[in-house]
């Protein structure tokens, strides 16, 4: 059985969490290192590197096309955010071969079957799932992360993506990488429905801080990807003091979190505010297109 590890006097990282994770084999046990890095390590910052992993594949119109289509992220945006943020949190949290993370992942391709998505844009987006926690980490994390966290989070998503049913996944993170940069130099460029997608995006985080703050979302945004994204979203660069102070926001409040956290410890999806859905976290086959859910097969309980 896992080990559940505490806060020293409730406000003091345990170092016991980065020893197991000293221990563990990038390969075997990907899994478990997963959970120790969302549940213990960087609950805050994985859900930041993912929230901009999304953001990411808007630069594609091959992605944005599709979402623009839908009318999902601009009638229901804060409920599409929940609804990604619950799936994908269920089988990094739980596992993919656990009972509810093997529900998580059934049902993301059931919604996903409802659309014709090309094996190579589903790849695109696995792979920003890999790259934007690793980047992020290493840049504005309290600690970076280690050779071996790195290759655990690319053999999870890669196990991930062989229950998605991807094919051509690549053997290592160098193929990713590789592919990564291929599909971006072939597919991005600016079209409306990729500032279609990524303004919707800035409204669901404008949504979040009180009105005063809402004009500083989208330079926030800009600030924290590069130019070729900008240009993929028709965004301005913001003033080099805004990025500077921005940065400089992340990279300082590293500091102190080496020592304590604030977030509960596991940080768990239980423990975790859904917006649109105050009343807590939905159940797995509760969340997606309204429309797919109430034609969903029920499940045997």
């Amino acid at each position: 059985m896992s080990v559940i590890y505490n806060k020293r006097f409730g406000l003091f990282r345990n170092p016991a969490v980065q020893r197991e994770l000293q221990t563990l084999d990038p390969i075997r046990d990907n899994q478990r290192m997963v959970h120790l890095l969302t549940a213990y390590e960087f609950p805050f910052d994985m859900t930041r590197a993912l929230e901009l992993a999304l953001f990411h594949t808007y630069a594609s119109p091959r992605v944005s096309g599709l979402l623009a289509r839908t009318g999902e992220f601009e009638r229901h945006g804060q409920k599409r955010y929940d609804d990604t943020s619950r799936l994908i949190s269920e089988f990094m949290e739980s596992g993919y071969d656990s009972e509810k993370g093997m529900r998580a992942i059934a049902h993301m391709n059931l919604i996903h079957s409802h659309y014709r998505i090309d094996n190579a844009d589903f790849l695109f987006v696995l792979a920003t799932f890999v790259f934007y926690p690793i980047d992020w980490l290493n840049q504005f994390g309290w600690r970076k992360l280690t050779a071996a966290e790195e290759r655990a989070l690319f053999y999870f998503f890669r196990e991930v993506g062989l229950r998605m049913n991807l094919t051509n996944l690549p053997d290592d993170l160098a193929g990713l990488r590789a592919f990564t940069a291929s599909y971006e130099a072939q597919h991005f460029r600016y079209t409306p429905s990729n500032r279609r997608i990524a303004d919707a995006t800035v409204a669901i985080v404008q949504g979040w801080f009180p009105r005063i703050l809402h004009p500083l979302v989208e330079p926030t945004f800009s600030a924290l990807i590069n130019d070729r994204l900008r240009e993929a979203f028709g965004y301005q660069r913001p003033p080099g003091w805004f990025a500077a102070l921005t940065r400089s926001a992340l990279w300082l409040r590293k500091w102190p979190l080496r020592w304590i956290t604030f977030k509960p410890y596991p940080y768990l999806i239980e423990k975790s505010s859904f917006r649109h859905y105050p009343e807590g976290p939905p159940d797995i086959e509760a969340v997606g297109p309204d429309e797919l859910i109430k034609n969903r097969p029920q499940r045997n309980t």
